[in-house]
């Protein structure tokens, strides 16, 4: 996770809006041109839907934050981890901010999506099976066509 600034903004149109500031995705877009390898193998595998159909999308601002890999249906998020994210305390207050809006954390080393990268896979498909379903089937006596 890379930390960019974020404050209220006021953008075209003279709309105020907090949250993602226009800098946080001109940053994004740069992190999408400029991926890791590590990163690259795994959008690979988990772009259009190859993941259990789940729809990724990758170097997403949230909040200050920029993700590597986010779910939003199912609110995963993937980090893949370099030398960038040594200092375990900013890790743990970023995982309990993103807790805190719902999402589960999945944090791998750089290496081990390269040497590693089905066993990281499988990893993030057992979360994405573990998550609750954004859009629950209706019970019974629910939806159209019922009468």
């Amino acid at each position: 996770m890379r930390g960019v600034a974020v404050r209220d903004v006021v953008v075209r149109g003279g709309q105020t809006t907090s949250g993602v500031c226009e800098p946080s995705r001109d940053y994004a877009r740069g992190l999408r041109r400029r991926q890791t390898g590590a990163e690259r193998r795994l959008w690979s595998r988990l772009r259009d839907r190859r993941l259990q159909g789940a729809k990724f999308a990758r170097q997403v601002p949230i909040g200050p934050y920029v993700v590597d890999f986010c779910c939003r249906d199912l609110r995963v998020i993937v980090e893949v981890d370099g030398g960038q994210h040594v200092v375990q305390t900013r890790s743990d207050t970023e995982r309990t901010a993103f807790e805190s809006l719902g999402y589960h954390v999945l944090r791998f080393w750089n290496n081990d999506a390269l040497a590693n990268t089905d066993g990281v896979l499988q990893r993030i498909a057992q979360a994405l099976a573990a998550r609750p379903s954004p859009r629950p089937s209706p019970q019974r006596g629910e939806g159209e066509g019922c009468s």
